[in-house]
């Protein structure tokens, strides 16, 4: 019998897709960037920095941000077999994007995510199955690039105690942040992978076994939905080459790194950087974005900015308080206007497709 997303689930992703729902994020960003142009900047400087500003490595930035959601829409259609056309992988980055900004990344977006491609036809095992690799696939390069990222820059990737300024004591546990939200990528992308690859009926048999303890017992009938979801979505999964694997796990490299560059070139934008300078930029934006994984705000909304303006102090000063905004403007924005716009369309676009082919099935019984 096929699973599917109950109607109660559905209407929780709507609620959550509602174009509402990106006021939260923008006065949350909003009261940050008054919060700092009011404390740590100067009107002039600011002026005269932007004028300045290289255009070409401006225009690099945008041409790298639009190369990096090709890379989403490549890889999301073939993850999913090809079963998505080219406009529908569109519209689906397009939506996904959306989603990852009206919602903390702490809670995740699995099953906005699982109704965004089951809306586009998919069924709803596979469309689990699509969502759990492309989740694999982030956390597994998150996993392997972090330690590459300290290793290779000596132990200089965390920022020190004083470019954060009035927020100097976040320094002392930004390492403890770190490496939490590292450990729980890693349980979680273990445990996963067990369950979706390996053996999904024990993996179920384990979330009920834990949650068979009397202070988790709560949660069992949640344990064991998930262990079904699994096990669902590894039956989808079966049969695929080690092509599939090679090509996705490559497009995500791809997408990651063009996601990361694009703060080189803006940062390039406004000073000049040196060779090992770009590689520590890059390195920091890796170990930055997995602090960012477990932000309880929408977005990461202000979190975001704070972290990116400590982080990349030491190469433009206070300025990259500026630049900050600058990145969120280029990278988070877009995506809650464009997803407001496009999601209305979309909704009834593949409500009509729905019911052509309910109409379909039903006049062929």
């Amino acid at each position: 019998m096929e699973a599917h997303q109950s109607e109660k689930e559905q209407k929780k992703v709507l609620q959550t897709l509602s174009p509402t729902r990106v006021i939260i994020p923008i006065l949350i960003g909003l009261s940050y960037v008054v919060y700092d142009f009011s404390t740590n900047m100067d009107a002039s400087e600011l002026i005269t920095r932007f004028s300045q500003a290289s255009a070409f490595w401006i225009a690099m930035a945008v041409v790298v941000l639009v190369v990096r959601d090709a890379g989403y829409i490549y890889r999301i259609r073939h993850v999913t077999q090809k079963a998505l056309s080219w406009s529908s992988s569109i519209y689906v980055i397009l939506l996904w994007e959306f989603s990852s900004a009206v919602t903390p990344s702490a809670i995740g977006g699995t099953a906005v995510a699982v109704f965004i491609l089951n809306r586009e036809g998919i069924s709803f095992g596979k469309s689990l199955a699509y969502v759990m690799v492309t989740a694999l696939l982030d956390n597994s390069f998150f996993l392997i690039a972090a330690p590459l990222a300290l290793l290779l820059t000596d132990g200089t990737v965390f920022p020190n105690e004083s470019q954060f300024g009035d927020f100097g004591f976040l320094s002392m546990g930004l390492k403890v942040t770190f490496w939490a939200s590292y450990f729980l990528i890693f349980v979680y992308n273990v445990f996963f992978a067990i369950g979706l690859l390996v053996k999904p009926e024990a993996f179920k048999w384990f979330l009920i076994k834990v949650t068979s303890i009397p202070f988790l017992k709560r949660w069992q009938k949640a344990a064991a939905e998930s262990g079904d979801e699994v096990i669902i979505a590894s039956a989808e999964l079966k049969g695929v080459g080690g092509g599939y694997w090679w090509k996705a796990g490559l497009s995500t490299l791809f997408v990651w790194a063009a996601r990361y560059l694009m703060v080189n070139c803006l940062l390039e934008a406004f000073t000049d950087i040196s060779v090992s300078g770009h590689w520590l930029i890059f390195a920091r934006h890796i170990l930055m974005w997995i602090i960012m994984l477990i932000s309880p705000t929408p977005g990461a909304a202000g979190l975001a900015e704070l972290v990116f303006g400590r982080f990349f102090y030491e190469f433009i000063g206070s300025f990259s308080n500026a630049v900050a905004q600058f990145w969120r403007l280029f990278t988070y924005y877009p995506y809650l206007l464009v997803g407001a716009i496009v999601l209305p369309r979309w909704l009834i676009k593949t409500g009509l497709r729905q019911k052509k082919q309910i109409h379909k099935e039903t006049s062929s019984n």
